[in-house]
Formats: structure tokens, C-alpha cells, sequence
């Protein structure tokens, strides 16, 4: 794992490395050992037979370090995509990381999921981000606990995506235009006075440019799992709700225990038919729901708890953008929805009690946004149940039978 993860770090494939001491052959076809016949490796059949092949070796692998596995997903033709989509598989991994001798530099699942990451398989790629939010969450719980004990396979885990991120981005900063307020904008006229201002722009830091970085040090620990989190966020559409909803959990968690703060936005606006109130009860609710999925699936016992951490900025943007999708995203499930709301509610709090104010305003506007889109789906459903009951239905015209003399 460590020569794996110095050479992903370092730029250096371990392919690349090796190029200096193996020939590779000029031409794509190889003769077969046995008969002579030429092997086309640009063949898409004989590629998709092997990235299939591939995949079902790393599920049959991963099948032998879990205590109760199911095999069913290599049957399918997409092995890694019914894996990701598994909940059975799911939860017992979970139930595994979450097991209090897990995150160890030894640790197999740890490596399966480093080795498993830096495979070409987009969507065993996939599997493992879904684990990032009950990943991070027991890393960071265990980090700030009085409990002393080995997170190196953790880590290992979260320098592979935070290389990778690295590797990308190419030394620059993820930059982004903030229009110009005291500018006029196209609609108006513009002042003869402002021209030379006009052609100044405004570009704002959305994220550094990241540093090379071999280990997880204290000074570096919140940007290697703010990056995870952000790998996290920018595939976020192919993950499966109960990974959101497992990210939503560990978000209210980390904030805090409820407080006053988190029902200010409960109040009415003196319209009871039109006002949508979320209760802290949604949480409870969620959780319960939750529980009996997990329960299904043997993953009662060993589900880790949340607890309130210290949300250093680096942390905590990432954090606000998937919360952001989980509330406001179309195609999510209600109670991935709900969960985000209670999460949103419980960030505020705690931004409101530090006075942090970029956490503030971003936390405030999801709040207002999520309250106003709930109203809106609360006014149209109304109105198309009254459009049902005042249509009126059309009389059935009697039946007439013709009868042959």
C-alpha cells in the first residue's frame, strides 16, 4: 500500500516505472500461446469482458473479508454497478468499517478500498465514494476522541482520493467570476465614468491549489478530508440514497445537539394553510426509518454514532454543497430531503453560535430555499386536488342494444 501510495502521490505510475526494464510490443495484436490466433486488444468485446472480469474478481475478493456476503451481484453484466446499488452489500461493509478494530494500517478492508479506488473501473470508483461520508465520519469522531488507536488504513484511504484530486487540478486553484455589483448591467446604461472599471473582473478563490502531501498531518487533516468530501459531492448524482442519508445523519451530528436556533425557522407567516413546519421530530423519524433498514440487513449494532466535531471551513463548504443537492436535489427521495433539512437547521445553529458568518449565509439561504420549495409543492398539490373535485364528470350516455326481428 505505502510504495501504491507514494507513487499515486508522487505522479508516477507504477507502470510508468517499470516501462525502463519491459518492452511493450509496437502493435496491439499478440499471438495466443496455444493455437496462434491474433488476440485484438482495441476489440470493445474483448475490453468488456475484461473490465467485467476485473470487477468480479475485486467483488469475489471483497465477498471473502465480509462475514456474511452475498455473490448475486457478479452474476450481473454490471457487477461494480449492482454492487454500488446493493443495500445488503452496503451495510455489511459498514458493519465492518464500523467495527472498533477497523481503520488499521493492516487493516483488509482498508485496503481493499485504497487498491479498489486507483482501478480504472469508474464504477468500483463510485463504490468507494459511497463510503466516504461513514469513513470520514469514523475517522474524524475517533481523531478527536481520547481513544488512542491506529487510523493509518483510514488515512491511507483518504490521501489515495486527495492524490487524485491533486493529480487533476495540476497546481492551480479552483477560481470562479463574482459579477460586480457596482457595475451596470446589461439592462441599464452605463456611465462614462465606469468604462475603465468595466473591464475589471472580479474572480474569487473557491479552493487553493493543493500541496503534494505523503501523510496525514494535523495542520493538513481538515483539507485532505474536505477534498475527500468534495470527491465525494462531484459524483454525488450516482450515489445511492442511503449513503445520502447516512451523510445527512453524520452532518447533524457533527454540529451539535438541538438548540433553540434549529426552530427558528419553524415559526408560521400567520397563514397556517400555506406555511410548511419542519419539526425536529423529522429527524427522529428519519433516523427510525433508518434503523429499520439497517436492522434488516444486520446493521443495528455496530452502526457508529456521530459526535460533534470541530468544523474548520475546509470542512464545512464541502459539507454545506452536498447538504445543498440532498435538500434542493429534484430526483432525491423525501427523506433524504428531510434528513438534510434537520442537518441544514442543525449547521445554523451551530454557525449562528460561533459566529461564523459564511456558515450563516449559506446555511440560512438553504433553509429559506428548502422552506419556500416545500410551500410551493404544499400549494400545488392543494391545487390540484380542489381541480379534481370541481371537475365535473361527464354523464354516461345510456347503452342502446339492437335487437334483430
Amino acid at each position: 500500500m505505502d510504495f501504491q501510495l507514494n507513487s499515486q502521490i508522487s505522479g508516477d505510475s507504477p507502470s510508468s516505472s517499470a516501462s525502463s526494464t519491459v518492452q511493450t510490443p509496437s502493435t496491439s495484436n499478440h499471438h495466443h500461446q496455444n493455437g496462434g490466433a491474433p488476440i485484438n486488444n482495441n476489440d470493445p468485446m474483448h475490453s468488456w469482458w475484461e473490465s467485467i472480469s476485473k470487477a468480479r474478481s475485486r467483488i469475489h475478493l471483497l465477498s471473502s473479508l465480509l462475514p456474511s456476503s452475498d455473490d448475486s451481484t457478479t452474476d450481473s453484466d454490471r457487477p461494480a454497478r449492482s454492487l454500488l446499488l446493493s443495500p445488503g452489500a452496503y451495510f455489511s461493509i459498514s458493519s465492518s468499517l464500523s467495527s472498533p478494530s477497523s481503520g488499521a494500517g493492516d487493516d483488509p478492508l482498508c485496503n481493499w478500498l485504497y487498491d479498489t479506488f486507483l482501478s480504472s473501473d469508474t464504477d468500483l470508483r463510485l463504490v468507494v465514494l459511497s463510503f466516504i461520508p461513514l469513513l470520514s465520519s469514523i475517522y474524524l469522531s475517533r481523531i478527536h476522541s481520547s481513544i488512542s488507536t491506529s487510523l493509518s488504513g483510514f488515512e491511507a484511504v483518504l490521501l489515495a482520493l486527495y492524490g487524485a484530486e491533486t493529480k487533476s487540478r495540476g497546481g492551480k486553484p479552483i477560481l470562479i467570476s463574482i459579477p460586480d455589483l457596482s457595475q451596470p448591467s446589461l439592462y441599464h446604461k452605463s456611465n462614462s465614468r465606469s468604462s475603465n472599471a468595466q473591464n475589471r473582473s472580479l474572480v474569487g478563490v473557491l479552493s487553493p491549489p493543493l500541496e503534494h502531501e505523503i501523510a496525514v498531518k494535523s495542520t493538513k487533516r481538515a483539507c485532505i478530508v474536505g477534498v475527500a468530501l468534495d470527491c465525494y459531492y462531484k459524483q454525488i448524482s450516482h450515489m445511492p440514497s442511503w449513503s445520502k442519508l447516512d451523510f445527512c445523519k453524520f452532518a447533524a451530528d457533527w454540529a451539535g445537539q438541538d438548540c433553540p436556533c434549529v426552530s427558528e425557522f419553524d415559526e408560521t407567516d400567520g397563514n397556517s394553510e400555506n406555511s410548511v413546519e419542519i419539526s425536529n421530530g423529522d429527524l427522529e423519524r428519519v433516523s427510525e426509518a433508518m434503523e429499520n433498514l439497517r436492522i434488516e440487513n444486520g446493521y443495528d449494532e455496530l452502526r457508529p454514532k456521530g459526535a460533534r466535531i470541530p468544523l474548520p471551513w475546509e470542512i464545512l463548504q464541502p459539507v454545506i454543497r452536498i447538504l445543498g443537492h440532498c435538500l434542493l436535489g429534484p430526483l432525491n427521495a423525501e427523506d433524504v430531503k428531510d434528513a438534510a433539512s434537520v442537518a441544514v437547521k442543525r449547521m445554523y445553529a451551530r454557525a449562528s453560535h460561533e459566529l461564523n458568518p459564511q456558515a450563516i449565509l449559506a446555511t440560512r439561504s438553504l433553509i429559506q430555499l428548502d422552506r419556500k420549495g416545500r410551500q410551493t409543492a404544499k400549494i400545488a398539490a392543494a391545487a390540484t386536488v380542489m381541480s379534481n373535485v370541481n371537475t365535473p364528470s361527464k354523464a354516461k350516455k345510456p347503452e342502446i342494444l339492437l335487437v334483430s326481428k
